[in-house]
C-alpha cells in the first residue's frame, strides 16, 4: 500500500473559478412541485423550499458536473461522490428573483481511505446573488473523487 505521502500529486486546481453566466430564477410553479414532492405547502410570503440553495448553486455555477470533474483530472464516469455540503442563509430564497452563482474551487487534496482506496477530496465554495449583487446565500461542498487507477 503507498502512503499518502508517496502518492503522486493531486492536480492544483485552487483558485479555478466557479463563476456563473447564467441566471437561475425559481418559478412559482417549480417551487410549488417541490414542496409537494416533499409533503409542505408552498410559503405565502414568496419564500422557496431552502432546498434551493444547493439546486440553483449547482445549476448556476460556471461548470457542469463533468466540467468540474475534467479540470480536476477526473473521469465522471468513475462516479464522484457527494462529501458533504453546508450552507449560511443572510436571507431567504424567493420565487420569482433573478439569482447569478460567483464561486472558486478551495482545493483538491489526495489522500487514501480504508474503504475507497485513493481519493482526491475536492472543495468549493459557491456565493448566490440577487440582481444588486447582494450575497443571498454561501455554500461550501465537498466531493470525493475515487482514484481506482491509484488503488
Amino acid at each position: 500500500m503507498i502512503e499518502n505521502s508517496k502518492l503522486p500529486p493531486a492536480p492544483d486546481v485552487a483558485g479555478i473559478s466557479l463563476d456563473g453566466t447564467e441566471i437561475y430564477v425559481i418559478s412559482v410553479e417549480e417551487n410549488a412541485e417541490l414542496c409537494a414532492s416533499t409533503g409542505v405547502a408552498p410559503a405565502a410570503d414568496g419564500c422557496a423550499h431552502p432546498i434551493y440553495y444547493y439546486i440553483a448553486t449547482q445549476v448556476a455555477m460556471g461548470k457542469t458536473v463533468a466540467g468540474v470533474c475534467n479540470v480536476c483530472k477526473f473521469d465522471v464516469d468513475d462516479g464522484p461522490m457527494m462529501g458533504s455540503s453546508g450552507v449560511v442563509f443572510q436571507k431567504p430564497l424567493m420565487v420569482g428573483v433573478p439569482y447569478r452563482v460567483k464561486g472558486k474551487i478551495l482545493g483538491l487534496v489526495r489522500k487514501r481511505s480504508r474503504k475507497l482506496g485513493v481519493m482526491d477530496v475536492l472543495t468549493y465554495r459557491l456565493s448566490l446573488r440577487d440582481e444588486t449583487d447582494a450575497e443571498v446565500l454561501q455554500t461550501e461542498n465537498v466531493w470525493v473523487l475515487p482514484r481506482r487507477e491509484l488503488a
